[in-house]
């Protein structure tokens, strides 16, 4: 009993378990449809949502789209509008040019039908005046006109050459004037003095006796002097008297006071030679340094490098015509300046051109250029600037000038050469040298006449042209030039230039 009692039980408690667990179950599963309910709700209310912003979205996308294609659409339309304008423009423009060109044209057009009308009415006289001159004076048509022709010709010539005579000689007039106003107003600023030095080339001696000590035993203190030297040492029958030759005019002076103290001493043996050589080359050399040092100090030239400071210094010993080229360079710079200034041209170009014209003349050369080529590459070498080298260089007239300073520098050179008491040469000297010069090229086959020119540094040679030929005027010219350097003694250089010209004469009669 009790057993079913408990059956019956487990059954009753198992029946209320299943109830309870279908009521639990029931009751979740309707909170289960309630919570995906409102979750299909909201996720409908959201989806809802979105399309909308997307649907907004879009449409604003649109509405910029659209607006910026109206905008892009309005651009185009402005810029057609303002093409057609240009277009339109160009159009009557082209339309004026083509009715300026339609006047032009007919203007054109009328012009040229009067003068057809005006060529009619020129030939008709023209022709008339022709019969009248043929009638006249018995001429053909062409004849008579080649004659107006010829006479109006020489009447136009002779009218035009007459004004340009009268031009041309006022103004020579006006250049000759200004240009012997400024030459004339730098010779009066230049204060310098009227002599000048002569060149020394022998020593004194105190007696005859000496000539033979100063030759030695077997002539060795004659050749230790000349070695040491560097200079001829002539001793002649010329009575008390030494004569010293040499082309370097610095160991020329060496070699004269050495033989001075020498002789003064007494004492003449080859070692005391070379001692009194030596210390007087030492004092030559300071006297060049301080020379070519005083004369930059003096002139303002703070620029020259120590080799050209030296070379000038050199020219303390040079002389040219009796005239010390040192103080010949002095001049030239300092009248160039002068006429630099007058005439407004570089006045720094030329006062160093001036200085440095006759640097050549310094410099020891076994070649045989002269003296304006040696300065010219001496002073392109030192980097000086290219119109003090034209200077230099053209100072004689070998290179053409290329700037106004060198010009300058030229006429410098002139004044200061040519000035009262410059040089040495007497009037007689200058003549025979001229004459020498033609005498040597009137010896030649073939030459008519010789002159000497521009101080004697050219001479010019007219030959004749059936006697002699191109290439044997090359030779003439050869061969004068080397009997001038045989026979005469002369400073610088001087140019040969053969003038060879064909002339044919015949007499109408």
């Amino acid at each position: 009993m009790s057993i079913i009692l408990i059956i019956l039980l487990c059954l009753c408690c198992m029946g209320a378990g299943w109830l309870l667990r279908y009521m639990y179950g029931k009751i979740k599963l309707t909170s289960v449809e309630q919570k995906a309910i409102r979750l299909n709700d909201e996720a409908i209310k959201e989806a809802e949502a979105k399309s909308r912003e997307m649907l907004l979205e879009t449409r604003d996308k649109l509405l910029q789209e659209q607006l910026q294609n109206e905008k892009e659409n309005h651009e185009q339309r402005a810029e057609l509008q303002k093409f057609e304008r240009r277009l339109q423009q160009k159009e009557e423009n082209l339309e004026k040019i083509r009715d300026d060109l339609d006047r032009t044209r007919q203007s054109q057009q009328d012009k040229e039908a009067k003068l057809k009308e005006r060529e009619k009415v020129l030939q008709t006289s023209e022709e008339r005046w022709e019969e009248e001159l043929e009638r006249v004076s018995s001429m053909t048509r062409d004849e008579a006109k080649s004659l107006l022709l010829e006479k109006m010709e020489k009447a136009a010539r002779l009218d035009g050459q007459a004004l340009i005579n009268k031009i041309e000689a006022e103004t020579e007039a006006k250049a000759d004037k200004l240009a012997r106003d400024i030459v004339v107003t730098t010779i009066q600023r230049l204060a310098t003095e009227v002599t000048s030095e002569a060149t020394v080339s022998s020593v004194n001696l105190p007696s005859d006796e000496m000539k033979g000590r100063i030759i030695g035993r077997e002539g060795r203190n004659i050749r230790a002097l000349e070695t040491l030297t560097g200079a001829d040492i002539i001793i002649d029958d010329t009575p008390e008297a030494v004569v010293i030759s040499c082309f370097d005019p610095v160991r020329k002076e060496i070699a004269r006071v050495s033989l001075e103290r020498l002789v003064q001493d007494g004492r003449i043996h080859p070692a005391r030679i070379e001692e009194v050589v030596n210390k007087v080359t030492r004092e030559v050399n300071r006297i060049v340094q301080e020379e070519g040092e005083k004369l930059c100090f003096d002139l303002g030239f703070t620029n020259i490098s120590a080799e050209m400071t030296r070379n000038l210094g050199r020219l303390f010993f040079r002389t040219s015509y009796g005239q010390n080229v040192l103080q010949h360079s002095r001049e030239v710079s300092v009248i160039a300046s002068m006429i630099a200034a007058e005439v407004g041209a570089n006045v720094e170009i030329a006062r160093r051109g001036g200085l440095l014209h006759d640097i050549g003349k310094g410099l020891v050369s076994e070649t045989e250029s002269s003296h304006a080529e040696l300065g010219a590459d001496l002073a392109k070498r030192l980097g000086e600037d290219p119109r003090v080298v034209n200077a230099i260089q053209s100072h004689h007239g070998d290179v053409e000038p290329t700037c106004i300073e060198s010009i300058i520098v030229q006429v410098a050179d002139a004044i200061s050469a040519s000035r009262p008491g410059a040089r040495r040469e007497s009037m007689d000297n200058y003549i025979k040298r001229l004459e020498s010069l033609e005498n040597i090229a009137g010896q030649f086959e073939g030459v008519e006449k010789a002159f000497a020119v521009q101080a004697g540094r050219e001479l010019r040679i007219l030959v004749n042209a059936s006697q002699v030929t191109d290439d044997m005027a090359r030779e003439t010219a050869k061969g004068i030039a080397s009997r001038i350097e045989a026979e005469l003694r002369y400073p610088g250089r001087i140019k040969v230039t053969i003038i060879r010209e064909m002339r044919a004469v015949e007499y109408a009669r």
